[in-house]
């Protein structure tokens, strides 16, 4: 009976450590660079600097190459039709004859 007893016991006082243990927040997970308060932060390396600049270069030359050889991606697919050739009939205009000002 004993036995018993010290062994629930430890797995109690294990469980109740474990679990204070896991409530306990070691380490602050911000994980956005370095933090500082009331000083500006610290320049990005050059390294950084050059990777970024090659990546944006690509990104905006990707751009404006698509834009120069496909513009209908932009303009649409479909051919221009000029409005001038569409009937009244087309457009839903009823004809000069019907209506409160005919002549």
């Amino acid at each position: 009976m004993l036995a018993r007893t010290l062994i629930s016991r430890a797995i109690l006082l294990r469980t109740a450590k474990t679990t204070a243990d896991h409530a306990k927040q070691l380490k602050r997970n911000a994980g956005h660079g370095v933090w500082s308060y009331r000083v500006p932060p610290p320049m990005p390396s050059k390294r950084a600097l050059a990777i970024s600049q090659v990546l944006g270069g690509i990104c905006w030359w990707w751009i404006l190459y698509h834009i120069a050889t496909e513009p209908e991606h932009i303009y649409g697919e479909w051919p221009y039709i000029d409005p001038s050739t569409w009937t009244d009939e087309e457009l839903g205009i009823p004809p000069d004859s019907a209506g409160p000002l005919k002549q």
